[in-house]
Order: structure tokens, then C-alpha cells, then sequence
């Protein structure tokens, strides 16, 4: 079972910063593509957008919304990804969701593509 856990969220002020950090852990894992999406008030349950995301060589892929404001990065040693976010505004609040795919398994590896359980980001004065 692969379990993914997100800290940091919380309230911020507008143009303030926020890090986010997910750790991901199990048995015999080999991860791949890592990032985060995030669900804004009021969407329906399953929608969500990417954020960013970032492959175990580092490069990154951004939603047109946050580039240039949000930094994605990741320890590979520590199957952690982080998100760095920076001016932020009252658009960026939202339940922002980790995820994580790749395979878990030593003799006969499976795909697992797996969301955390979301921390909240609230932009407010």
C-alpha cells in the first residue's frame, strides 16, 4: 500500500508564501511522476487541476495559472516532493491534493498512481 502524506497548509495572507511538502512511503517502491493538483470551492469532488509536476530527473510541467509563482521540487532519496509557493492570491485557495505514480513491488511490481489526502490553503487578508 503506498500512503502519501501533505503538510503545510494553512492561511496566508495575499503575495504571502506557503511550502508544501508530501511524503510518500510503502514497501519496494519505485516512483515516478510526482505532483500536486489542487480542488477549488465548490467543484465537484472528482475535478481537479494540475498544479505541477516533476519527474525523478527534475524536469517540471506548470498549470498556466502558477508559473512563475509556485516552485516544484522533490528529494528522491526521501520520496518527498515539495511545492514552493510564492505571491500568492485569494484564486490559489483550495484543497491541494499530492500525487504520486509509479510501481511497488519487488518480484512481480504493480502501477500505482495514488492521491494524499489533501491539506487546505486558504488566501485571505
Amino acid at each position: 500500500q503506498v500512503q502519501l502524506v501533505e503538510s503545510g497548509g494553512g492561511l496566508v495572507q495575499p503575495g504571502g508564501s506557503l511550502r508544501l511538502s508530501c511524503a510518500a512511503s510503502g514497501s519496494a517502491l519505485k516512483i515516478n511522476d510526482m505532483g500536486w493538483y489542487r480542488q477549488h470551492p465548490g467543484w465537484h469532488r472528482d475535478q481537479r487541476e494540475l498544479v505541477a509536476s516533476i519527474t525523478p530527473s527534475g524536469s517540471t510541467n506548470y498549470g498556466d495559472s502558477v508559473k512563475g509563482r509556485f516552485t516544484i521540487s522533490r528529494d528522491n532519496a526521501k520520496n518527498t516532493v515539495y511545492l514552493q509557493m510564492d505571491s500568492v492570491k485569494p484564486e490559489d485557495t483550495a484543497v491541494y491534493y499530492c500525487k504520486a505514480d509509479g510501481l511497488q513491488g519487488s518480484d512481480w511490481p504493480t502501477v500505482f498512481s495514488t492521491y494524499g489526502q489533501g491539506t487546505q490553503v486558504t488566501v485571505s487578508s
